[in-house]
């Protein structure tokens, strides 16, 4: 029973949701990303490298085998090296993006922290009497 117990105040402490939240957004952030890689970086750079279609670039290492019809018996094996490219791509801006948002998170911590006066105790009120008949006798002597 304890355990559920611990899982049942790990889930409704709110952490469980907000990892969640995040891996939801996170998802749809690079999905949004990828699209702005594929569709809209890619075809210029690859535009720049003389007209080349990074989604196309691949090493065959088989070549597909098709019969007589033109059925295909079996399909090229290759390495996609034009995927890669786009996925790397991806991964930097990405990396990139959460540097920036963690870096601005941090700065925006940081200045909680400053702003908050710190914390003062006040001693109890014996301590300060007897603080001050201490000095009252260091006086006289």
């Amino acid at each position: 029973m304890g355990l559920i117990k611990e899982f049942k105040e790990f889930a409704v402490k709110g952490n469980a949701f907000d990892l969640a939240v995040g891996v939801i957004i996170g998802a749809a952030f690079g999905k949004i990303v990828s699209s702005i890689v594929t569709d809209l970086l890619m075809p210029p750079i690859g535009l720049l490298f003389g007209g080349v279609n990074f989604a196309d670039l691949k090493i065959i290492l088989k070549q597909a085998v098709i019969d007589n019809s033109g059925k295909v018996i079996s399909s090229p094996v290759s390495i996609n090296i034009g995927n890669f490219i786009q996925v790397s791509v991806d991964f930097i801006i990405i990396a990139f993006v959460l540097f920036l948002v963690i870096k601005g998170m941090n700065r925006f911590l940081k200045k909680k922290e400053e702003e908050k006066p710190p914390f003062k105790v006040e001693p109890p009120r014996q301590e300060v009497l007897l603080e001050e008949i201490r000095d009252i006798l260091k006086e006289k002597k």
